[in-house]
């Protein structure tokens, strides 16, 4: 444990940091698996935004790296044409 004041502050704030980016690295994966799961593709086209929209959040509060963000962007969209492909013919 810290003696002085200012590493027990600085232990709380990674504290409750960790929790916040958890919960957001959480949700963004579970986003992620309904988007994979067995669900109609208009669905996942009202799925996309949302995942895209926590996607951006989480890449501006420096949760995730922004080209991280991009690349699951990328293969979210990838995914969903794959699909909407698929399921046209």
């Amino acid at each position: 444990m810290p003696n002085s004041k200012s590493p027990e502050k600085r232990l709380r704030q990674e504290a409750k940091r960790a929790a916040r980016n958890h919960y957001v690295k959480k949700t963004l994966s579970t986003l992620d698996k309904k988007m994979h799961s067995n669900i109609s593709l208009d669905e996942k086209k009202e799925l996309i935004n949302t995942i895209f929209s926590k996607l951006d959040k989480a890449a501006k509060s420096n949760v995730i790296h922004k080209r991280t963000a991009s690349r699951r962007k990328a293969r979210i969209a990838a995914y969903l044409a794959k699909e909407y492909k698929i399921n046209a013919e």
